[in-house]
């Protein structure tokens, strides 16, 4: 490790490649990125970083205010069907601001860049303003509000979407981590790295050139992953390289709640397939999650069964048959805990015949 670090030392002068050399700091971005490995790994005091990595703290970086307008133009060229469709990459922009919605998250990084918006599941709750980050590690049914937008500050969000193997692909560098589960949680907030912001930042100028995004989009793509596995938000994602974490068994109980939430819920299985007690499954996956298995199972229900009503092609019943219950009344009451209103109301209203 000496003599990695002697070569980003040195690098710091002349040794890095051209790219990091032509921007002011990127030397000593790299440096940091490493050194945040090297502390990671028990092999550099966290208190005492090298003087190039307190320099790089008062160089001038990328704000992430320089993301508005590229942003702004990709959401514009995505629906006027023009430009360049950058995979796993989504613009959110929207000028008012919404009640709370259901929604099921994938895993993902969403880098805000103005106005605000909530997420919460079960008893965890983030709130996200203008250069702050979250990081989903996990399939989460999530309730989300936008709390702050209008006409002349749209909310404004670039949504990164996450692969496990990719991540898991990154493992032989970066080796095992050793964050205390906890600690972590599967929706973790805070100021986006600088690191994140240049490269996401990268990976949307893109956007102008099919040739670049098809030739270096993909090594863009992992670095983003890399450079969210080193940020102070990144824990989670570090527990899941790792495929006898917990955070990795609780994601392989979550394909199998996922793939059957239509179906009756056995926590034993569940936690077999985890390689865990019932009882170790059942708080290892309240920890990741911050929900129940079996509440887990109840919102994706409670959300599919709502975009079946939204067809105005399924009655109160059948919606609720569909997504695995047996009582309608039952169904109709869980509903009513879930959204605060009745299935029924849920449905398009009719147009009477003219």
């Amino acid at each position: 490790m000496r003599v990695i670090g002697a070569m980003v030392v040195s690098g710091c002068g002349s040794a890095v490649g051209a790219d990091y050399r032509r921007r002011k700091g990127h030397a000593c971005q790299l440096l940091q990125m490493i050194c945040q490995f090297l502390q990671l790994r028990g092999e550099m005091d966290a208190k005492k970083p090298p003087q190039c990595y307190k320099k790089f703290k008062q160089d001038e970086i990328m704000p992430y205010t320089d993301l508005i307008a590229p942003a702004r133009a990709y959401s514009t060229r995505g629906r006027q069907g023009t430009g360049n469709a950058l995979p796993n990459l989504t613009v959110l922009q929207t000028t008012e601001v919404s009640e709370f919605d259901a929604v099921v998250y994938k895993p993902v990084v969403c880098l805000v860049l103005q106005g605000a918006k909530v997420t919460t599941i079960g008893d965890q709750s983030v709130t996200l303003r203008a250069g702050s980050a979250l990081i989903v590690s996990h399939d989460l049914p999530v309730e989300t509000k936008i709390v702050s937008a209008s006409e002349a500050e749209p909310y404004l969000a670039l949504i990164v979407s996450l692969e496990l193997g990719v991540l898991r692909s990154l493992y032989e560098q970066i080796g095992s981590v050793s964050d205390e589960l906890t600690s972590l949680r599967s929706l973790s907030s805070g100021p986006a790295a600088p690191a994140v912001i240049e490269t996401i930042g990268r990976y949307l100028a893109l956007m102008t050139s099919s040739l670049e995004a098809e030739v270096l989009g993909p090594s863009i793509l992992r670095e983003i992953h890399f450079r969210l596995l080193m940020s102070p938000i990144g824990g989670m994602l570090r527990s899941l390289l790792s495929i006898d974490s917990h955070a990795s068994r609780v994601a392989r109980a979550i394909v199998q709640i996922r793939r059957d939430f239509r179906k009756s819920l056995s926590i034993p299985d569940l936690a077999q397939l985890a390689g865990m007690s019932q009882s170790s499954f059942h708080g290892h996956f309240k920890q990741v999650t911050g929900t129940t298995p079996l509440q887990y199972q109840k919102d994706l229900r409670m959300i599919a069964a709502r975009d079946l009503l939204r067809t105005g092609r399924h009655s109160v019943a059948s919606a609720g048959f569909d997504v695995g219950y047996e009582s309608p009344t039952h169904f109709s009451r869980d509903y009513q805990r879930k959204f605060g209103t009745a299935p029924s109301k849920e449905r398009p209203a009719v147009a009477e015949p003219a």
